[in-house]
């Protein structure tokens, strides 16, 4: 079978998918960096409706306030991404989707810097759900490519995790 997956990536998908359908959750995505390669993965699967509610890529501000619903005071005096703009992301996608779960991500994939001196090859990214949390990842790569693929294996295994996570509450 051909794929665009990694084997990694595959297998994490995978156990994502059996975790939601097996407890009837749906999951939306709110990314930014990885260009629609989360929801890409998510979607790699027969029968993703089960457990995929939708989402956008929401490269630009103004893509965050008119598809996820952030509040456009989240954005004053933006200055790139943080851990806290992150976790209102994806709760607002959550909501305004009306799924159980939502993975997000937001960064700088390179070569060219961002804003705040943020370096190229860092992302945050969230969950939110039972679960909500969030972190930042850097690769220290200036590649583009290969930090969209980095990011997106990273948020794929940052959600599989708050999902097990959620298991024992």
């Amino acid at each position: 079978m051909s794929t665009f997956l990694s084997s990694q990536q595959r297998e994490i998908v995978e156990e994502i998918a059996n975790m939601l359908i097996n407890r009837s959750e749906k999951i939306a995505v709110a990314e930014s960096t990885t260009g629609g390669l989360i929801s890409a993965a998510l979607l790699s699967l027969s029968g993703a409706s089960r457990y995929y509610a939708g989402g956008g890529v929401v490269y630009t501000l103004n893509s965050r306030i008119e598809i996820a619903g952030v509040s456009p005071e989240e954005y004053e005096n933006y200055r790139g991404t943080t851990e806290e703009m992150l976790a209102t992301l994806v709760k607002s996608m959550r909501q305004k989707i009306g799924s159980y779960w939502c993975i997000g991500e937001s960064g700088i994939a390179g070569p060219a810097g961002g804003r705040a001196n943020h370096t190229n090859g860092r992302t945050v990214i969230g969950v939110s759900g039972p679960i909500s949390r969030t972190t930042t990842i850097e690769t220290e790569t200036l590649d583009r490519v290969t930090n969209m693929i980095e990011f997106t294996t990273a948020s794929l295994l940052f959600l599989k995790d708050a999902i097990k996570e959620s298991n024992t509450l």
